[in-house]
């Protein structure tokens, strides 16, 4: 069997149906061989960046590993954020490079580079993948296939690269019937005493859960919501976390973070219990003043051990995968006469924190379309749609604060990479994922970074729909030059242009409008959330003000619940 044929079988057999590429020559003979699939979807991209980020988003939506391909040189290294992006996100996922022949190879030759396009994409991408293989004979082919699915999936999610020089691919092997690759539970566990955990849920008055993003990278999604139902502990999500629980259920609180919902944040403050669960707990959750939370009660739920104790110290320590956690929560439970406690005074002054601190109302200075009033409108009328996928910037900020997230929609963003650029290809992937309409949430600067895919979107017809938050300036970077740099623009508005959105996405065939005026709000988000049309892809320029900025914002130095721009920082933080 030829090797190409091989991994295109592979593929198959692990029920991927979409793969994710942009053509070159190390990697003709795998595109061919994939290409004799009708059930697999090759889907062209114009930039191996974009690739990777719809390979990301494939993968958090379906649980099997996105596949992304790239030829050798400038192709494998354009992957490199979006392999970043999905190691720090617990996305799984196979990154496949072709490489120069083997003999075209410097090997240990004091030299750069021999082959045309060679390049050491192994040695580069191992910092940032679970695993890196450099294939160097044929033999290697099936059983790295088989360990690089596992080790994507298996643990904490993330990806593997497999980089195969050109003259293997075309190489003929000797291979046993394939098998679909599941994930491995981690024999290395602690065991969990339930009694003790359970113990110190029950002596607390105010409980509170931090949800992260391993909820849905471990696939224990469902298990969760049955624990929350089984304990009815109030719920805070990170920003990987905002997706957990629709936004009217009664047990979810809110965002939490540098730019958290403020009532959420306050929350957190008056808790005497955080569960955290599935959460690293980095500095955009926490704020710089760890001790904060160290002064409470913490038990820490994770996978890895390394992420518990780490910023945060004293916590109660469950080295576990979430999915058998709740499955020995959740027994528990039922067989020791654990009963529901309603928190009721608990409840209440969350909603009252919540009722005296609204997300509408924190930027009452600002001209025009208020952006946290603008994402109630656009999502409590966007109920069927599968995702939204935010990029980074304010408008990401806004649309974690504001976004109503409906019980079977997913809330998808690059958080530990903070890549601007992910969300048009990512969204890409996930309506691939999904076959459902997916929306886009970025900025006028973010949008550029890989603006080239809106031509993967009308050539392959796909039901994606782009707002584009444009207050024609990089407005994150901008409001941090406000605070540290008296507002010395550099880069943000002076030396910074946008084009206009809806004469770009005209450009390349999709419908669009431009939303300048509150008034036309409504109007608008009826013309964006009508299906009626042939062309599915729409975009939505709406126009903000160029100076409103992301609040409330940590008062970095200051505990979580100090808030901008109520409260003044004390020290400079990243944006």
């Amino acid at each position: 069997m030829k090797v190409s044929d091989y991994i295109a079988a592979f593929i198959h057999k692990q029920g991927i149906h979409v793969v994710f590429e942009m053509a070159g020559g190390m990697i003709t003979h795998m595109l061919d061989s994939i290409a004799n699939y009708e059930d697999i979807k090759i889907v062209s991209m114009h930039h191996e960046q974009a690739a990777s980020f719809a390979a990301d988003a494939y993968g958090r939506v379906t649980g099997r590993p996105g596949i992304a391909f790239a030829t050798s040189g400038p192709g494998a290294t354009n992957l490199l954020t979006g392999i970043g992006s999905c190691y720090f996100d617990s996305s799984p996922a196979i990154f496949i490079t072709g490489q120069v022949n083997l003999h075209e190879q410097k090997g240990n030759k004091q030299i750069r580079q021999l082959g045309f396009q060679e390049t050491d994409i192994v040695s580069m991408a191992e910092p940032i993948t679970k695993a890196a293989y450099r294939i160097t004979d044929a033999s290697q082919i099936e059983s790295v296939f088989n360990e690089a699915f596992s080790i994507a999936l298996s643990g904490r999610p993330g990806p593997v690269l497999i980089d195969i020089p050109m003259n293997i691919q075309r190489a003929e092997i000797t291979v046993e019937p394939i098998s679909y690759v599941t994930k491995v539970l981690n024999d290395n566990y602690d065991s969990v005493n339930y009694t003790e955990l359970f113990d110190l849920i029950k002596t607390a008055k105010k409980p509170i859960i931090l949800a992260g993003g391993g909820i849905r990278a471990s696939g224990a999604w469902t298990s969760f919501k049955e624990f929350v139902d089984a304990t009815n502990l109030p719920v805070i999500g990170s920003l990987m976390g905002v997706d957990v629980l629709s936004r009217d259920n009664e047990n979810f609180v809110g965002f939490l973070g540098s730019y958290g919902n403020r009532w959420a944040n306050m929350s957190i403050g008056s808790a005497d219990l955080l569960v955290v669960l599935g959460s690293r707990l980095d500095i955009r959750q926490t704020g710089a003043d760890t001790n904060f939370f160290s002064q409470k009660t913490i038990i820490h739920v994770d996978c890895e051990i390394g992420e518990i104790n780490n910023r945060v110290k004293n916590c109660y320590s469950v080295h576990d995968d979430l999915t058998r956690f709740f499955d020995g929560a959740l027994h528990f439970m039922s067989t020791s006469g654990w009963e529901i406690d309603s928190y009721s005074e608990w409840h209440e002054e969350i909603a009252a924190l919540k009722a005296t601190w609204p997300d509408t109302n924190e930027l009452p200075m600002i001209s025009g379309i208020n952006p946290n009033v603008f994402m109630h409108e656009i999502s409590k009328n966007a109920t069927d749609i599968f995702a939204w996928v935010a990029d980074v910037g304010n408008h990401q900020m806004w649309a974690a604060q504001s976004i109503e997230v409906s019980a079977k929609q997913r809330f998808i963003s690059s958080g530990g990479m903070g890549a601007m650029g992910f969300a048009l290809p990512a969204a890409i992937g996930a309506c691939l994922a999904s076959s459902q309409t997916v929306v886009v949430i970025a900025g006028d600067g973010g949008i550029q970074l890989n603006i080239q895919e809106l031509q993967t979107i009308v050539r392959n017809n796909l039901s994606v729909k782009i707002i584009v938050m444009n207050n024609k300036n990089l407005g994150m970077i901008r409001q941090f030059q406000d605070s540290y740099f008296n507002s010395r623009y550099q880069s943000t508005f002076w030396g910074y242009t946008a084009p206009d959105f809806e004469k770009v996405a005209v450009a390349y065939g999709l419908q669009a409008v431009t939303l300048e005026k509150e008034e036309d709000v409504a109007e608008a988000v009826n013309w964006f959330l009508d299906d009626t049309s042939d062309i599915k892809g729409k975009l939505l320029q709406v126009m903000i003000d160029p100076y409103a900025n992301a609040y409330p914002k940590i008062a970095f130095g200051k505990p979580l619940t100090e808030m901008e721009p109520q409260s003044e920082p004390i020290a400079m933080e990243s944006t």
